[in-house]
């Protein structure tokens, strides 16, 4: 894959609900993990709180490699490599290749993400873009996928003991079924790392 001139589609699809929340997403080539993450909180609709990790198999070792932000106090657990360090391009290269994406590891979101297709880059075409979805993702820290199933329940029943206490807790109003790729808009997963990491010793 040349990268620089080329782009890569990714069907990105959260496991465990159903009907399938999910989004088709268009990066460029030389994007790392990093700016993949990014990507993917953005068109998701997620808010980037938490902690994140990739696990896909490196293709010259066979291992199942992890990629996301290094977390020094969790001794016990396989080190992560910085997602900034490492191009997408050397893991993704043909379709059908794929990773698990898992977000919050206390709600613990699993995403499927799957590369659909690698083409070239339109000239002055603006990336990363969004090309269809279905679904608006689940509200940030609702307890995972069965604190998601008792909260639609909640919300779907006025007389149930805690649905007037759900409908303030998601401000007023929660539309699971509400998607429009036109709404998507990407950050800059530079301007990100920065906000997030600038002055803590880490290195982009």
């Amino acid at each position: 894959m040349k990268t620089k001139d080329d782009t890569v589609q990714f069907r990105v699809t959260l496991i465990g609900i159903e009907p399938e929340v999910w989004r088709r997403i268009v990066v460029p080539g030389n994007y790392s993990f990093w700016d993949l993450h990014v990507a993917i909180q953005d068109a998701m609709g997620w808010l980037d709180y938490h902690l994140h990790a990739f696990r896909i198999q490196n293709p010259e070792t066979g291992d199942l490699d992890q990629i996301g932000i290094p977390d020094d106090s969790f001794e016990n657990e396989a080190r992560l490599v910085a997602g900034w360090e490492v191009p997408i391009a050397h893991y993704f290269r043909e379709r059908g290749d794929r990773a698990d994406y898992e977000y919050d590891f206390g709600d613990g979101w699993e995403h499927d993400v799957v590369l659909e297709e690698i083409a070239t880059r339109v000239p002055r075409k603006r990336y990363p873009l969004c090309l269809d979805g279905a679904r608006a993702c689940p509200p940030e820290d609702c307890g995972g996928v069965y604190g998601y199933e008792a909260l639609l329940a909640a919300l779907r029943d006025p007389t149930h003991d805690e649905h007037e206490s759900m409908v303030e807790w998601v401000g007023g109003k929660y539309d699971p079924a509400a998607f429009s790729p036109k709404k998507i808009r990407f950050d800059d997963p530079g301007k990100r790392w920065r906000n997030a990491f600038q002055g803590r010793g880490m290195q982009m």
